[in-house]
């Protein structure tokens, strides 16, 4: 008679146990635990309790945890947050596949409700394997650019993000001394017996955990081994990753990952873009020298600007990187152009306590064709309304012919092909 998956019998491996499980599941305790910090700090570098445009997560109450204004120092802050944040989570992935393949039994285990505890710790698990798939699956699809699940990724993932992480917490707290336990006895048992143990964590006499299997298969791989095998998953998971979040040579290794590769194209403006003027639907005749004009508003009215008036204004330049949400940046770039100061100065208000702005784009679709700034971004002499990039004008893809930059701001929040700047509180 065939086993089914219930029968303890049926999943034969040697390489399940308790030795094993922990510890894969004390990687995800510490990776999974910084995932979330950076997560959050992601989610607080779009600053949104700042303006509606800014926040893609409405109705969070107070899942938010919006605690301050993001700052503008250091300029590479956002590069390494995000980056770190997604290049960890694309690591992670094969240790997450295994830890679920270690403990598949316990899916299939019967009776699949013992009692009113067991069916709340049920459920507890459900809600972290399917966060957790959830969470790293739409994390992957963003990066790789491919927008398949439905609505928007910001609150898909940011509520996912909440569920995921309030299920791995609570696992976390009931399972973390057990299964720090388990690696203290098993490496003292494997000192005492190692001559008669085949690999740790399966210890002769001992009574079987519900993951040992009672019959295990012949060995094919120790556990050392599988963990070698988990390991280098993820080490050429991160080799193929990490070096978007780098330019000349170290992006060419990043051959899984949409901004890997070569540099596009040559020049000043030879570097990564998320989305080119076409696709973002840009008409070259509104941003023709005689049809376009920035539009400034403020206490003191409203002015409208050619970029040759533009270019007679006092000019100031600024080295800084872009970094996006998806992980990728570039290093530091040379900006030139009008500090957002000197602006708001021109529609009434003090350059050094100058308030918020609301920026929007000639682009007319898409998320982030508005976006707001807080007033300690606009007063950082860095933060430029740029019009040129290693000393040449911006080109139509890098948001000719004004964009702005501001330091360690997200990717979305540096506004290409501005039309309109309003100054005031949002």
């Amino acid at each position: 008679m065939p086993r089914l998956p219930s029968s303890p019998a049926f999943w034969r491996s040697p390489v399940r146990g308790p030795w094993f499980t922990s510890v894969l599941g004390l990687v995800l305790l510490v990776g999974i635990g910084v995932l979330f910090v950076t997560g959050l700090l992601s989610y607080a570098a779009y600053n949104p309790g700042l303006a509606g445009v800014n926040d893609k997560t409405p109705g969070k109450g107070l899942l938010g945890l919006y605690l301050f204004a993001w700052p503008t120092r250091p300029v590479w802050l956002y590069r390494l947050t995000q980056g770190a944040h997604v290049t960890l989570g694309v690591t992670l992935v094969p240790v997450l596949l295994a830890k679920l393949w270690s403990v598949v039994p316990k899916l299939f285990a019967l009776p699949p409700v013992r009692s009113l505890a067991h069916a709340l710790e049920r459920l507890s698990l459900l809600l972290l394997v399917g966060g957790g798939l959830f969470e790293f699956t739409t994390g992957i699809l963003n990066i790789q650019l491919d927008y398949v699940f439905p609505g928007s990724f910001y609150p898909l993932h940011f509520y996912g993000a909440w569920v995921f992480f309030a299920a791995f917490l609570a696992h976390a707290a009931l399972k973390t001394p057990a299964a720090l336990r388990n690696l203290r006895d098993l490496r003292g048992e494997h000192r005492t017996q190692q001559a008669q143990l085949p690999d740790p964590g399966q210890h002769v006499g001992a009574p079987r955990d519900e993951l040992t299997s009672p019959e295990p298969g012949p060995p094919t791989v120790s556990r050392r081994g599988a963990l070698g095998v988990v390991g280098g998953g993820s080490l050429l998971l991160f080799a193929t990753t990490a070096g978007r979040g780098f330019d000349g040579p170290l992006r060419e290794t990043a051959l899984l990952a949409p901004h890997g590769g070569p540099e596009p194209g040559a020049g000043p403006g030879a570097f990564q873009i998320n989305k080119t003027a076409r696709v973002a639907g840009i008409d070259a005749r509104e941003t023709a020298e005689e049809n376009w004009r920035l539009v400034v508003e403020g206490r003191g009215g409203t002015v409208r600007l050619t970029r040759a008036e533009l270019l007679r204004l006092p000019l100031h330049g600024a080295e800084l990187p872009i970094a996006c949400v998806e992980g990728w940046s570039t290093s530091d770039q040379p900006w030139r152009g009008v500090r957002l100061r000197d602006l708001a100065a021109l529609v009434g208000h003090d350059p050094d306590h100058a308030p918020d702005v609301l920026v929007e784009s000639l682009q007319r679709h898409g998320s982030f064709r508005r976006a707001a700034l807080r007033a300690n971004q606009v007063c950082d002499p860095r933060s430029l309304l740029a019009l040129f990039v290693g000393g040449a004008p911006l080109t139509p893809d890098h948001g000719y012919p004004a964009r702005v930059i501001v330091p360690a701001a997200p990717g979305v929040l540096n506004t290409k092909w501005v039309a309109r700047m309003t100054f005031g509180d949002l």
